[in-house]
């Protein structure tokens, strides 16, 4: 489901891997970045009229409430099946992505789902 040479997949996995004690595993065809739990997957897809619609370039996170409603008003997002209701959301990456964005979502995603130890490593790097 995914090409392992496509280089905004290589970007997504530097990315990852610079979030500390994270590591990658392919987890139902894709890509998947975790600590205890997954806070990235690179590539998804929803069902919105009965088909299913796939996104293999890009990458669903989970994130708080807020952050996920103010996401979902943009055009390049998607409620992915399966992971939609307990407040994942996938977004589409091409030419124009937003890296800065990108990696703050990640930040956010694995701040929701990394053991506190983790998080307490990741913000003495940014000191």
């Amino acid at each position: 489901m995914f090409d392992d040479d496509d280089p905004l997949l290589e970007r997504i996995r530097k990315l990852c891997a610079e979030l500390p004690g994270t590591h990658e595993k392919v987890s139902h065809g894709r890509p998947a970045f975790f600590t205890k739990k997954v806070f990235a997957y690179y590539g998804g897809s929803f069902k919105p009229d009965g088909e299913w619609v796939q996104h293999p370039r890009s990458v669903m996170f989970q994130l708080d409430a807020g952050d996920r409603q103010a996401l979902l008003e943009d055009g390049r997002t998607f409620v992915p099946a399966y992971l939609g209701p307990s407040g994942w959301i996938g977004v589409d990456l091409d030419e124009d992505t937003d890296w800065t964005e990108l990696c703050e979502l990640l930040d956010a995603s694995y701040r929701l789902t990394a053991p506190k130890r983790l998080i307490a490593e990741l913000d003495a790097l940014a000191s």
